[in-house]
Parts: C-alpha cells; sequence; structure tokens
C-alpha cells in the first residue's frame, strides 16, 4: 500500500469517525446534556479531515506540476 491510498484510507476512517461525533453532539443537544469534550469530540477528526482532504485535492494538481501526468497515469499532450 503506497502512501497516496494509505492516506485516502485515513480519510475515510476518520469521516466515519467524524460522522459519528456529529451524532453523538446532536444527541447531547438534543438531551441538553452540552459539556465542552462532547464538542471538542468532533472538532479533532474535522481538522484530520482537514488536513488529509487538502492534501488528496492537490494531488493531481502536484501529478502534472512534477512530471506531466494526470491523476489517472495519463501521459498529458499539450
Amino acid at each position: 500500500m503506497n502512501w497516496n491510498n494509505w492516506i485516502r484510507q485515513f480519510h475515510r476512517w476518520l469521516s466515519i469517525a467524524f460522522t459519528v461525533a456529529v451524532i453523538i453532539n446532536i444527541a447531547a443537544m438534543i438531551k441538553q446534556e452540552q459539556a465542552l469534550w462532547i464538542g471538542l469530540l468532533a472538532l479533532f477528526p474535522l481538522i484530520f479531515l482537514l488536513i488529509s482532504g487538502l492534501y488528496l485535492f492537490a494531488l493531481p494538481y502536484a501529478a502534472r506540476w512534477r512530471g506531466g501526468y494526470a491523476a489517472g497515469g495519463r501521459v498529458l499532450t499539450e
């Protein structure tokens, strides 16, 4: 498993963790048991989602800039 696939898999699992944290946060708000740690529960995966998402977003552009290849491995002809 190369580096890019590892980050992609990590991003997918983080999205699941973030979704669960948001559901827990909504349930706590409905029960009116809001605490600081419940709010931070969704913030930590969100920070890592932002970082990994920006990396995955920049991959095709970086590949073109480095070697003239598109994201799918096709050679760009101009």
